[in-house]
C-alpha cells in the first residue's frame, strides 16, 4: 500500500495529481467534440500556436497563462475569420496559422540563443505546477463543464446531424465559435502539464478510445475522462518511480489504453459478433 500512498505524501505530487485530474477532465470532456467534429487538426494547431504567446510572456516576465492564452485566441479567432471566405477552406486557414505562429515563436525563441529554458513550453513539466496555476485550471475546467451542460442538446445536435442543426435555426458557426474558445482555453491550461508538443495527444486520445467503446455522448465523455485520469496517474508514478518525463508519460500510456482497446475491439468485431450470428 505505501507503494501508492508515498509519492503523495510530497506537496509537489499532490499539486501534480490536481493539475492531472483538473486537466484531464477538460481535456476528455472538450475531446470528445473533437474527435466527433473531426476537429482534431484544429487541437494540434492551436497547441503549437501558443509558442510566441508563451515565448514573448517568458522574456517580459508576463503570466505565462495570459501568454499562451492571448496567442491562442487569437489563432482561433483567425480561423473563423479566414475560413468565412468561401476560396479560403478551413483546413487551409489552419495550416496557415498554425505553421506561421510556431515558426514566430520559434524565430522569437532563437533571439534568446537558449532554447533550454523553454524545454518546459514544449514538453511540460506538471511537478512544477503552482498552486495559481491550480486555481486558472480549476477555474478552466468549470467554465468548460458549465458551457458545455449549458449548450449540451446544441452541441450534440451540431456533431452528429449538422445539417438538421442548420435547418431547425441553430447557429452552428458561433456553436464552433464557443468551441474553438473553450479549445483555446483548455490548451492553454494543459501546456503546463504536458507541453506545447504533447497536448493534442491528452485531447485526443482518450476521447478516440472511447469512442471505439460507445457513440452515447455521455458514455463517451464518461470513459473519456477515466482514461485522461488513469494515463494521468500513471504518468505522476512513472515520473516518480522511474524518473520518466511526467507528460511525455502521460501521453504514452494514453496511447497504450487507446491501442489495448483497439485491440479488443477488433477481436471483438471478429470473433464474438460472427459466433451470435
Amino acid at each position: 500500500m505505501h507503494i501508492l500512498l508515498d509519492p503523495f505524501t510530497f506537496s509537489f505530487m499532490q499539486r501534480g495529481l490536481l493539475a492531472v485530474i483538473l486537466v484531464g477532465i477538460a481535456c476528455a470532456t472538450l475531446g470528445t467534440y473533437v474527435v466527433l467534429r473531426q476537429m482534431a487538426f484544429i487541437g494540434d494547431a492551436l497547441a503549437h500556436t501558443a509558442m510566441p504567446g508563451l515565448v514573448v510572456a517568458y522574456l517580459y516576465g508576463w503570466s505565462l497563462f495570459f501568454g499562451a492564452l492571448v496567442a491562442d485566441l487569437v489563432t482561433a479567432l483567425g480561423i473563423g475569420a479566414l475560413s468565412r471566405r468561401r476560396d479560403v477552406r478551413e483546413d487551409t486557414a489552419i495550416g496557415i496559422l498554425f505553421t506561421g505562429m510556431f515558426a514566430l515563436g520559434i524565430v522569437i525563441m532563437s533571439s534568446t540563443r537558449s532554447f533550454r529554458d523553454l524545454d518546459e513550453m514544449l514538453f511540460g513539466y506538471v511537478l512544477a505546477v503552482t498552486t495559481t496555476d491550480l486555481r486558472l485550471m480549476a477555474a478552466v475546467t468549470v467554465l468548460v463543464l458549465v458551457t458545455l451542460m449549458l449548450l449540451h442538446k446544441e452541441m450534440e445536435l451540431t456533431s452528429f446531424d449538422p445539417g438538421y442543426a442548420q435547418v431547425i435555426g441553430i447557429k452552428a458557426a458561433i456553436l464552433r465559435l464557443v468551441l474553438l474558445v473553450l479549445l483555446a482555453l483548455t490548451i492553454v491550461s494543459c501546456i503546463q502539464v504536458v507541453g506545447v508538443v504533447l497536448t493534442s495527444g491528452l485531447l485526443i486520445t482518450p476521447a478516440a478510445t472511447a469512442s471505439l467503446v460507445t457513440r452515447r455522448l455521455r458514455g463517451m465523455m464518461a470513459l473519456a475522462v477515466l482514461v485522461a485520469l488513469a494515463a494521468g496517474v500513471g504518468g505522476l508514478y512513472a515520473s516518480y518511480y522511474f524518473n520518466f518525463a511526467a507528460g511525455a508519460s502521460i501521453v504514452v500510456l494514453c496511447s497504450i489504453l487507446f491501442t489495448l482497446v483497439y485491440i479488443w475491439k477488433t477481436l471483438a468485431d471478429r470473433w464474438v459478433r460472427p459466433s451470435r450470428t
